[in-house]
């Protein structure tokens, strides 16, 4: 298993320590669809008992991350055109109303953080660095609008999505449509256009979609 392991055995945090080492794992493809989650394996990983293993993977379980199938137990979900439709519908609502709430707000610091990321983004060579990338630099603008429920849920829709589109990016060709577009949403920021943002975003999210929904197609 493509897992990397940490000695925990005595931090009172184990479950939330293997979560998002398993987290992070599936998110960025190292643990695949289908791949099954052995407990006794893991917790042999991080030097810890199984109560923490199973606390961790029930909770990726809570996000669609994981899901549990007869005779194999717990494996990494895969994620179909529907549940791939629906969370970019949901995302299409929801953040392009954030990013208009955030522009009124939008501090200096903000800018030049999501700036950085995006010429990251812009100059990275590496594939495993743009889904980060992309990540903090939306969430950097939508971070000022103060509203961390809507975070929350964000990040739990883009956990979902998150190892198809760094496949979608690369299969595609999508890293630079997607940092044009990246530049766009900023600028508007930049410029106090709440509307401007809000709607660039609304694009970039519907055009993702469409791109990720051609990929699922490919890779099924």
């Amino acid at each position: 298993m493509k897992l990397k392991s940490v000695d925990i055995s005595k931090t009172a945090s184990a479950a939330t320590i293997v979560f998002d080492a398993l987290r992070k794992a599936i998110i960025e493809g190292d643990l695949k669809e289908g791949e099954p989650l052995r407990q006794d394996e893991i917790a042999r990983m991080f030097n810890t008992s199984r109560i923490p293993v199973r606390e961790a993977i029930s909770r990726l379980e809570e996000q669609g991350l994981v899901k549990t199938q007869r005779y194999k137990g717990a494996v990494v979900s895969g994620l179909s055109a529907q549940e791939a439709q629906e969370i970019f519908d949901l995302r299409a609502v929801l953040e392009p109303e954030v990013i208009r709430r955030a522009v009124p707000r939008m501090s200096k610091e903000a800018l030049a953080q999501a700036k950085e990321c995006l010429v990251a983004f812009s100059q990275s060579s590496d594939p495993m660095t743009w889904g980060d990338l992309n990540r903090d630099f939306h969430a950097t603008l939508y971070r000022e609008a103060g509203l961390q429920y809507h975070m929350d849920v964000i990040d739990n829709a883009m956990d979902r999505v998150d190892s198809y589109l760094r496949a979608q990016l690369v299969l595609s060709n999508g890293s630079e449509r997607a940092n044009d577009e990246h530049i766009a949403i900023w600028e508007a920021c930049a410029a106090g256009n709440a509307d401007l943002a809000a709607a660039l975003t609304r694009e970039h999210i519907t055009g993702a979609c469409d791109a990720l929904l051609q990929t699922l197609n490919k890779l099924g």
